[in-house]
């Protein structure tokens, strides 16, 4: 049985999985410098050691699956940084510097995932055609670097999810769902009431459109802690598989994440537990949060009388 399988039978079994933190504002927040229109993807060939160091300080918290640091090296925010000829390196080393974390800090069951976006930081969204070629070329490339999961990231509307979602099942490995709702600009809520996207559809028509696929789960993520309850009323009564949540906390402007507003990790210790108690089975953290906050998490699990994962 493989570390994933595992991991997933503790959470079909009503056991709480942690995972990791915000791997790109804990780089920003550490001082590696951003790509122009790729964020903080850059890092990991410019500051591999420290991003090394944040998987390691994510599993030393308590965290069973450390997502690697490839939100955002797909090809189309790559070719807009001017540096889409290094595809392939910026994938395979983002999720192979994960794998080394994981052997530095002897996590052997630990889970490496790789994070997939389609977010553009130019304001230009590529042809849902063109987007379902750049998914499949990160989602080969991630696999080859060893990751074991993919988890889409950031799914803000209905079509360019679901290109999204195409291009990373050719690669044959798992996936998670990541879907976010609200944000600073946009109204979370319809007239009714009932919970959009951050591109205005409803939350309830996304979770209807994967019924057809073979996603293993789905998490509510990039979404600030105050919206989570209202998307868990949606969720948990939609889905029928595991529900994640990772919740981000802060502000972004002007390109930077301001982190004076950030949730402290004792409130979002309680706030999840609140969501544990629902019936959310994985909890980690999104931008703002770090290894405090994970380690706040884990917390949680040994409340439970939990071990982590073990084989």
């Amino acid at each position: 049985m493989s570390t994933l399988q595992r991991l997933m039978a503790r959470i079909d079994s009503g056991a709480v999985v942690i995972i990791d933190g915000a791997t790109g504002t804990e780089c920003e927040r550490r001082g590696v410098p951003k790509l122009d229109h790729a964020w903080n993807g850059g890092a990991a060939l410019s500051h591999p050691d420290v991003v090394r160091q944040i998987h390691r300080d994510y599993l030393d918290a308590g965290a069973e699956l450390i997502i690697a640091n490839t939100f955002a090296t797909h090809r189309h925010a790559l070719e807009a940084a001017g540096v889409a000829e290094e595809l392939e390196a910026y994938n395979r080393r983002g999720v192979e510097l994960a794998v080394e974390a994981r052997a530095e800090s002897r996590a052997d069951d630990a889970v490496v995932a790789a994070g997939i976006s389609n977010w553009t930081w130019e304001g230009e969204h590529p042809s849902l055609e063109v987007l379902h070629g750049n998914t499949t070329e990160q989602a080969a490339a991630l696999a080859e670097g060893g990751a074991e999961l993919l988890i889409l990231e950031m799914m803000i509307d209905i079509g360019r999810m679901k290109a999204t979602l195409d291009g990373a099942a050719t690669a044959g490995l798992p996936i998670w769902v990541g879907m976010t709702i609200g944000s600073e600009e946009g109204e979370p809520f319809a007239d009714d009431g009932t919970v959009r996207l951050r591109d205005g559809e409803l939350l309830a028509d996304a979770i209807a459109e994967l019924n057809g696929y073979d996603v293993s789960a789905i998490a509510i993520m990039h979404t600030s802690v105050d919206l989570i309850d209202d998307c868990l009323d949606v969720a948990l009564d939609l889905w029928p598989g595991p529900v994640a949540v990772y919740a981000h906390s802060g502000d972004y402007m002007e390109d930077d994440w301001i982190y004076d507003g950030v949730i402290s990790p004792a409130d979002y210790q309680a706030r999840a537990r609140s969501w544990i108690d629902r019936g959310v089975r994985i909890a980690g953290g999104c931008c703002g949060t770090g290894p405090d906050h994970v380690r706040a998490l884990a917390e949680l699990r040994q409340g439970q009388g939990q071990a982590p994962c073990s084989g």
